[in-house]
């Protein structure tokens, strides 16, 4: 039985936004639409999001619920890395932790010229955006939000290996699933033991499309 061709406004529309799928073959295939001009490729089906391989499994871990008070990524990361020592914070303690963690970023971002040059990425990630000026006027206030660039520098200066996952359903053009996809690792080196000090255990952070963080354990 022979496969439906796509039709020319699915297959615009694949072309348009980017999944159209390509394929190489060795003879030309007959015209995907009425014009003189032969293809050489024909088109698949859409791709999924593109990760690298070790990146596409679905995991499964318990969601710690965390306060969304605009420091939810400091909040997940310090009870994430007292859970992994066996620790249970108090409310005040995590609120407490969490913001010193933000200033500790402030500290050798924007008060310290001779610490600043070990966090380029950061520094690049930063000014992307915005001058670190502007950048370093926000974090100092109890409300700000950490993302990409506070997990670069925290990764290092705590020496401490962060995955960040998104629930799979987000990831799914169907919207099921109840597992989790990991999209961005840092400190993985912090995860093997070394002359520096012993293998840590990752703190795994879930990141929802609310601009929210929460603890996966």
């Amino acid at each position: 039985m022979m496969t439906a061709k796509p039709s020319n406004a699915s297959i615009l529309e694949e072309l348009k936004n980017g999944s159209a799928k390509f394929e190489l073959v060795s003879t030309p295939v007959t015209p995907l639409f009425a014009t003189s001009t032969s293809f050489f490729a024909k088109i698949g089906p859409p791709l999924h999001l593109e990760v690298s391989p070790a990146l596409r499994k679905v995991e499964s871990f318990r969601v710690h619920k965390v306060t969304g008070d605009g420091r939810c990524m400091f909040r997940a990361l310090v009870k994430g890395m007292a859970l992994n020592k066996s620790v249970t914070l108090s409310a005040r303690e995590e609120r407490e932790n969490a913001d010193e963690l933000r200033m500790a970023i402030k500290e050798v971002l924007c008060d310290n010229d001779k610490e600043r040059h070990q966090y380029e990425e950061a520094i690049i990630a930063i000014t992307v955006e915005e001058s670190l000026k502007r950048y370093c006027q926000r974090i100092g206030r109890a409300d700000f939000w950490g993302g990409e660039s506070e997990l670069l520098v925290l990764s290092k200066l705590c020496r401490q290996p962060i995955m960040v996952y998104i629930p799979e359903h987000e990831h799914t053009k169907a919207g099921y699933g109840s597992g989790f996809i990991p999209i961005a690792e840092y400190g993985a080196d912090f995860a093997k033991a070394s002359g520096k000090g012993k293998a840590k255990k990752a703190v795994r952070l879930l990141y929802s499309g609310r601009n929210h963080y929460d603890l996966l354990v």
